[in-house]
């Protein structure tokens, strides 16, 4: 199928399956590109069906991990790669799968968030792409080689908020779109307001510390404080604690808070942002140290206090909670109210630079 000065080239994004995140970021930007043909393609759409607008084909990849009819091959990883295992079946089959998208809906550009290895194969097939910058220790030589492969790197955050390398090496092909979130075009009139003493708890789907019996210990320990557990995990009942599950739009809870606790996930963060929250962040393991490195971003910047998560059982809660509340939220530069147009700009800016002529 070719190009015609009166189409569009289509706009498809490679969502990796890895916690709510990248396809939360995925459907926002969606939004900036809706007068191009758009295709997701990932392995954990199905439980997000609901909130993809049924305008985009969603491709669903299997997943990329070992089963017990897969062959034991020798063990190995090179450098400039980050997963490529031999053997396994459903890599195999992925890369048919998208290899055919390439093919089917060619000419295309292809937004991946995140993974070396499908940036390498599009490049390898001859399709553009459009590569998401994330926090962490990113100098390895697999994330370099898809970063000069890729013909756009975009940040969804501001350069604020950038590491040093990131900002000098990549500077000329990167968008610093500034920080958005689902609730970037809330009206803060309409929101709730605060309650002295309440405080919330983000319990994250990418794996967390912060479990059942840290709660327990926090409500145990602060009991003028009133915690609302937004999660899937459940514990004892206290008097002080709400177990609120899995809320498909916690904003009312959110907004009701003086205080939030919660991981560094990006989302997270700039949601906390947006909604302009006093922030307790505590970083996780992830890789290449992902939300350590945005947690003392964070807290250089001065908009959040960073507790690790080997520190939750020796902090003084009671007189940390009591300061935070008597202190004004911080978030000056983070967010940017037309971040989503500057990044729907940029991508449509580099197809038609692609394929116009």
């Amino acid at each position: 199928m070719g190009h015609t000065a009166n189409s569009h080239p289509s706009i498809c994004f490679y969502i990796h399956h890895h916690g709510a995140g990248h396809v939360m970021r995925a459907i926002s930007i969606a939004g900036t590109v809706q007068d191009y043909p758009v295709c997701f393609m990932g392995s954990n759409l199905k439980p997000y069906a609901a909130m993809i607008s049924p305008q985009i084909e969603c491709i669903h990849l299997p997943m990329d991990v070992p089963v017990s009819t897969d062959p034991v091959l020798p063990e190995g990883q090179p450098d400039f790669l980050h997963y490529s295992p031999l053997g396994i079946e459903g890599i195999r089959e992925r890369a048919a799968l998208m290899s055919n998208v390439f093919i089917s809906r060619f000419p295309m550009v292809l937004i991946v968030d995140v993974s070396v290895e499908v940036t390498m194969l599009a490049r390898l097939c001859g399709i553009p792409t459009i590569v998401m910058l994330q926090h962490g220790l990113r100098n390895d030589t697999a994330h370099i080689n898809a970063y000069l492969s890729a013909e756009l790197l975009i940040a969804p955050y501001s350069a604020s908020m950038a590491s040093a390398e990131n900002l000098e090496r990549f500077a000329g092909k990167t968008c610093y779109s500034g920080g958005f979130s689902r609730y970037s075009d809330v009206d803060r009139n309409d929101l709730a307001k605060e309650l002295p003493g309440h405080v919330a708890i983000l319990l994250g789907k990418g794996g967390t510390s912060i479990d059942a019996s840290f709660i327990l210990f926090l409500a145990a320990h602060c009991e003028q404080y009133i915690f609302h557990v937004i999660g899937d995990e459940q514990g004892e009942l206290a008097k002080n604690i709400i177990w609120h599950g899995q809320v498909e739009d916690p904003l009312d809870v959110l907004c009701n808070c003086e205080v939030v606790i919660g991981n560094a996930g990006h989302n997270t963060v700039m949601e906390m942002a947006d909604l302009n929250k006093r922030f307790i962040c505590i970083p996780e393991e992830r890789p290449f140290e992902e939300q350590q490195q945005k947690a003392a971003i964070l807290a250089a910047n001065g908009n959040a206090l960073v507790v690790k998560a080997s520190d939750l059982y020796l902090q003084k809660w009671p007189g940390l909670l009591d300061t935070l509340c008597n202190t004004a939220p911080n978030w000056k530069g983070v967010m940017q109210k037309d971040a989503l147009q500057r990044i729907g700009t940029a991508i449509k800016t580099t197809a038609e630079r692609l394929y116009s002529s």
